[in-house]
């Protein structure tokens, strides 16, 4: 399917490189000012191209970079992008394909070879379970707003859960709990392949590891039911489940949640999760051991269990199996409003800028002093970002859910502190500063003196708080930047 041709919309690819399968997305979507909190952001997007599923490749314990390679190619000419007019996008290796020797080696060429939009990153956890949830529920959640969320996402490799509310993913979790780290010959029980974690796993259930040979009932029953006891686990909150020396090996991300008055409804996605809901509305599912690993046997043993199916005739996310590449595609990046500070717009794009510092716009000099001696141990500058002050709780627009901008005094006093901090060290490495609210100008030119001070400094406004590590920032765009962050805490 070919790309139309519309100047007024901007372009987003996202690809994703998981356990088993691999695949990639395009959108595009207007960028316009929200009616209800008046700042920049993607209208109603639009999926012009999805790839279909491919298995990931893999050669020893590398991933078959030629063979990906070959895939991109596929995926490029049949969606008609060019490279170089993408807006956003990003790259997402998750799961067992994470833990390849290689694996930050090809996000790092995918991101050459695609582009400077490309945001590529390997085995972040947690943002795979914060894309997950925007791509499966976040429609779901906003919809019912009062209503707590669990998305469970269960790929080859790993569970990722997220909790969340009205939209808001607020917890996040990873397990190596899924359906690859047992491999079979397809259409048996015939054991080809192992991970480490599922080696790990016949030793702790004490079953023969016996490659080459069928794995017998009591053997498929045994990790089943561990699977089963820890995702009950995982939804229940049960986080005592993996406190063993035994099961904590299997947790790399603990996930733990507020408790609420009402339980929070749990939702599916990932490859077991789109077999879950085919199973639950009695569709025929392929053979044993189709796919050459337990996917189909652990969505199975999920509808059985009346804890963990307690919601799934009831509300059905959306994706479902592509919920990861869809967040990534459509949720990965933020959009900057229209009053940024740019010493030259040549500065950027600007990629891995690690975020050194989360400071309110009442920092004093100190505090910012601090901030920058850590932009000045970087090789190629890094981010500040302003969290925003608290909302005037009487004030009508607060109770219209639209955030209180600062006021031009706390504005003004942080912007001088900045310029007085600059002149005393003198960063040789761009300075960039996220502001949650449209005073991005406004604090630039205070903190240059008006474009007097030679700094590299760079002011991005309306980005709401991430709590994230790194961040890149697209080039320019009418007079708007992609923001994109990975490393989510």
């Amino acid at each position: 399917m070919k790309l139309s041709n519309r100047s007024n919309r901007v372009t987003m690819l996202g690809l994703d490189f998981g356990s088993t399968t691999s695949s990639a997305m395009v959108a595009t979507a207007g960028v316009e000012h929200s009616c209800t909190t008046g700042r920049m952001g993607f209208g109603v997007p639009q999926v012009e191209y999805r790839s279909k599923p491919v298995f990931t490749p893999f050669n020893d314990d590398k991933i078959d970079l030629a063979r990906l390679d070959g895939y991109i190619d596929q995926w490029i000419s049949e969606s008609g992008i060019r490279c170089d007019t993408l807006f956003s996008g990003g790259v997402i290796i998750t799961g067992l394909a994470a833990k390849r020797i290689n694996a930050a080696a090809l996000a790092r060429l995918i991101g050459e070879r695609i582009g400077e939009a490309i945001v590529a990153t390997a085995d972040d956890p947690r943002l795979e379970s914060w894309l997950a949830f925007m791509g499966s529920c976040s429609m779901l959640s906003r919809f019912h707003a009062e209503t707590p969320f669990i998305n469970i996402d269960i790929g080859g490799g790993t569970t990722n859960p997220a909790f969340g509310k009205n939209g808001s993913v607020l917890s996040t979790g990873c397990h190596f709990i899924g359906a690859r780290h047992f491999q079979f010959e397809p259409g048996t029980y015939r054991l080809i392949s192992m991970s480490p974690y599922g080696k790990e796993l016949l030793n702790d259930l004490g079953i023969e590891k016996c490659l080459g040979k069928d794995l017998s009932s009591q053997a498929i029953n045994a990790i089943l039911n561990f699977y089963i006891d820890a995702l009950e686990a995982i939804s229940s909150g049960n986080t005592d489940f993996f406190s063993s020396p035994t099961t904590n090996r299997y947790q790399q991300v603990p996930f733990a949640f507020e408790s609420t008055e009402a339980a929070p409804v749990l939702v599916f996605s990932g490859g077991v999760g789109e077999l879950i809901y085919l199973e639950n509305q009695g569709k025929e599912l392929p053979g044993t051991t189709h796919y050459g690993d337990l996917g189909i046997d652990l969505a199975k043993r999920i509808v059985q269990s009346p804890l963990l199916a307690a919601h799934i005739s009831d509300l059905v996310p959306d994706n479902q199996g592509r919920a990861t590449v869809y967040g990534l595609t459509l949720h990965s990046t933020e959009i900057s409003g229209s009053t940024i500070f740019l010493p030259d717009s040549d500065i950027l794009p600007r990629r891995d800028l690690p975020i050194v510092a989360r400071l309110p716009i009442d920092a004093d000099a100190k505090q910012i002093l601090h901030a920058l001696s850590l932009v000045e141990a970087t090789p190629n500058g890094a981010c500040i970002q302003v969290v925003s002050g608290e909302s005037n709780a009487g004030s009508p627009v607060a109770d219209m859910g639209i955030p209180i901008c600062e006021s031009l005094g706390s504005v003004k006093s942080f912007g001088q502190h900045l310029r007085d901090v600059c002149m005393q060290v003198n960063p040789k490495q761009p300075v960039v500063v996220l502001v949650p609210h449209n005073y991005g100008l406004v604090l630039g030119n205070y903190a240059s003196n008006w474009r007097q001070e030679p700094f590299n400094l760079i002011v991005i406004d309306e980005i709401p708080d991430r709590n994230a590590h790194f961040v890149t920032i697209g080039r320019l765009h009418n007079n708007i930047v992609p923001v994109s962050f990975y490393g989510v805490c």
